[in-house]
Parts: structure tokens; C-alpha cells; sequence
């Protein structure tokens, strides 16, 4: 038995105020890429006069709508993807009354797929969308199966998911939402992020409580300040980690 995964399960255990901070490799396990990676989206070719990471930004948006709703949705929507062993050991711990929020940077809705309640998805989701002059609501079939770019029924405006592009702020209640909820924990596990993307990264500073738990494949700026770090897989080392409580 590996005795930083038991130390977690002792962790949790005690612990009666568990918030959770995840980013891309909680969904890797589910068949979504993850960014950053040297096989992540960033590392793609598009053969194209653009770059993935611009592909992702409000600009490109704005001056190339038919571009970028081909590349979001070929590389941003997996309509397939079921949650994991990752997504349901954070319900198993919301049902125990442990866990209280979860704070994500993914943008897949499959923690609430999973039964998670109070979830603050810092940069969207790509089963909201909204028409742009009369904000009426579409889900992410509707995108998918629009030719070019998706156009409102109701007024002819362009449809527009409710993902954070990058050039775009982040919403101030999703912020002020994870930001008490992080600041009222006393347990938090960060987990599946590599800490880069500011200003979310940013929001673990907030953490006052008694236990900072770290897991990810690969070191983080911030192993030095957490009691436990693990360096694998999120969905094997929650899911051994929650059935050990």
C-alpha cells in the first residue's frame, strides 16, 4: 500500500471542509486531451495559418467566427466523454459531507455529470451557449450540429459558447464563489493542474486551512508548500484514496 495515498485516505477522514481545485488531467482519464502536454492540444499542427492557442482566443473569435468554430469543434467539445473514477470519488466525498466545492479550470461539464453539486467552473462550459444580441440559450448538441457558425432561431444572432477565450476576464461571482469557498476549507487538494494558468492558479493563495494536498503527474510550483504530494494519476490516486476512508 502506498503510504502517501493512506495518508491521504487519514486526511480525508478527518477532514469535514474538503474543497477541490482541478484542472485538465482530471479529464484525461475520460478521453479529453489535457493542454500543455507534449501530445496536448497546444502541441497540435493545424497546418493553418493559426496556432492552437490562438484558436482559443476572443481576436481570433471575433476576426475568424467560421475558423474558430471549426477548430473548437473538433478539439474542445467531447460529446462521448462519461466522467471518471476522479469525477465520482469527488461525489462519493460530496456525499460523506466531506467535500464541499469543487473549483474547475475544465470546461466539460462532467463533474456535475457525475452528481457534484456546487461546482465553480472558473472558465465556462461547453454545454451553455447563448446567442449573442438576444442571449438565448443553446446546448452544446445545437453547436455541434450547426453547419459554419451557429446562428440563433429566435433573432439570427451568432451563437457563443460560454467558455472563457483567452483575452476574455473571468466571471467576479464564479471568483467570489471559489474564492470563499477555498478560503473557508480545511482541506484542500489540488489536483490534475499544473498551476500555470493565471489568474486561476492564483486562487489556491487563498487557503488559510490546515491541509494543502497536491496531485499530479509532474511537479508544480507549489509541491514545496503542500503536506502531501503525490506525482501520479488523479483518478487512481483519489478513487484508492476515498474507497480506503
Amino acid at each position: 500500500m502506498d503510504s502517501s495515498i493512506k495518508a491521504l485516505a487519514d486526511v480525508l477522514r478527518e477532514s469535514k471542509n474538503i474543497v477541490f481545485f482541478g484542472g485538465a488531467g482530471v479529464s484525461t482519464a475520460s478521453g479529453i486531451p489535457d493542454f500543455r502536454s507534449s501530445d496536448g492540444l497546444y502541441s497540435k499542427k493545424t497546418g493553418k495559418h493559426f496556432t492552437p492557442e490562438e484558436a482559443v482566443s476572443h481576436s481570433f473569435f471575433v476576426k475568424y467566427t467560421d475558423e474558430f468554430y471549426d477548430f473548437y469543434k473538433e478539439n474542445l467539445v467531447y460529446p462521448a466523454a462519461k466522467p471518471n473514477k476522479c469525477h465520482t470519488a469527488l461525489y462519493e466525498l460530496e456525499k460523506m459531507g466531506k467535500l464541499k466545492a469543487i473549483v474547475t479550470q475544465n470546461i466539460d461539464g462532467l463533474h456535475q455529470a457525475a452528481g457534484s453539486g456546487n461546482v465553480f467552473e472558473l472558465h465556462g462550459s461547453v454545454l451553455r451557449n447563448y446567442c449573442m444580441k438576444c442571449h438565448a440559450f443553446y446546448n452544446e448538441k445545437y453547436i455541434m450540429e450547426s453547419e459554419g457558425i451557429p446562428v440563433c432561431e429566435k433573432c439570427g444572432g451568432v451563437v457563443k459558447p460560454d467558455v472563457v477565450l483567452y483575452e476574455e476576464g473571468l466571471d467576479d461571482s464564479v471568483i467570489s464563489g471559489a474564492v470563499s469557498a477555498i478560503s473557508s476549507a480545511d482541506t484542500l487538494i489540488i489536483g490534475g493542474t499544473s498551476l500555470i494558468v493565471y489568474p486561476a492558479a492564483g486562487l489556491i493563495h487563498y487557503f488559510r486551512g490546515k491541509n494543502l494536498v497536491l496531485i499530479n503527474k509532474t511537479k508544480t510550483s507549489a509541491d514545496s508548500n503542500a503536506d502531501i504530494v503525490i506525482h501520479d494519476s488523479i483518478d487512481k490516486v483519489l478513487d484508492e484514496a476515498v474507497h480506503m476512508i
